[in-house]
């Protein structure tokens, strides 16, 4: 499993879960500790005036009371995402399907294999286009405010993959 975190300049942190085990509380823990590190030195401004905002969807390990106290302690804002919102979600309408289409049709051997293909993948993708989808992640978010966060599909704003 592919964990990724980025903003309008691009990739911050991504990591891949080692096989076996689930992502849990503890686990997703040390995710954002990871997280909150690669914030400081890759997005300084953002750190130091504490102004970088984590969009977490409503999976068990981001909403648990330790990830929770952890984020509040080092005064992590949060965007909540309304339940079954799936449009919401960058990695979903964004950035999954992009490395999918940079990796379709190869084949890849083994574990490590799919590794440095997707690495190379997140990579490749240009700044422009995380710019974009970020222009397109606001509008979402108004179809959503639009349909009182009820659920809604569709291309909400022109968002085009």
């Amino acid at each position: 499993m592919l964990l990724t975190f980025f903003d309008i300049r691009g990739i911050v942190h991504y990591e891949f879960v080692p096989t076996g085990p689930t992502v849990n509380q503890v686990n997703h823990l040390e995710v954002l500790k990871r997280l909150h590190e690669k914030v400081r030195r890759k997005r300084p401004k953002l750190f130091a005036n504490n102004s970088w905002i984590l969009h977490h969807d409503n999976a068990p390990a981001h909403t648990a009371l330790s990830v929770r106290e952890f984020l509040a302690t080092k005064q992590i804002t949060v965007l909540e995402q309304p339940a079954y919102s799936r449009d919401l979600a960058p990695n979903d309408f964004f950035l999954f399907p992009k490395i999918k289409e940079i990796l379709k049709g190869r084949h890849l051997d083994d574990i490590d294999d799919i590794r440095s293909n997707t690495t190379a993948a997140l990579k490749a993708i240009p700044q422009k286009q995380f710019r974009n989808r970020f222009e397109g992640w606001t509008r979402r978010w108004h179809g959503c405010i639009a349909s009182q966060g009820e659920y809604f599909e569709g291309d909400h704003g022109g968002i085009q993959q």
